[in-house]
């Protein structure tokens, strides 16, 4: 037989949803202007520069999340890691094809 839920905990887990939602929303926001930000500095398609952008996180074993955050300020302020940028550059440069960009300074 299943045992009422309890409201006070129940209304606990709704809150902690909430906050992951919100999280959510505000890092797909992150990663989408990343995935500008790589386009125009590469040329890219829309899903090259997601894949250099999962290429990345992956390389530099950094969160997704956390490269988006540096490619997005990068402009602004004008510095990226250096691992970050050299992981960048070398899967810039080895999507480099037909209708690609090419690697920019």
């Amino acid at each position: 037989m299943r045992q009422p839920e309890d409201p006070v905990r129940r209304m606990i887990d709704l809150q902690e949803e909430v906050e992951q939602l919100r999280h959510a929303v505000v890092s797909h926001a992150v990663v989408d202007q990343a995935i500008g930000v790589v386009i125009a500095y590469g040329g890219l398609s829309p899903d090259s520069a997601w894949d250099v952008l999962k290429t990345v996180s992956q390389h530099t074993n950094t969160k997704l999340r956390e490269v988006a955050e540096h490619i997005v300020q990068w402009p602004r302020c004008q510095w990226l890691p250096p691992e970050i940028r050299h992981a960048l550059n070398t899967a810039l440069e080895s999507r480099q094809g037909p209708g690609e960009g090419a690697v920019v300074g």
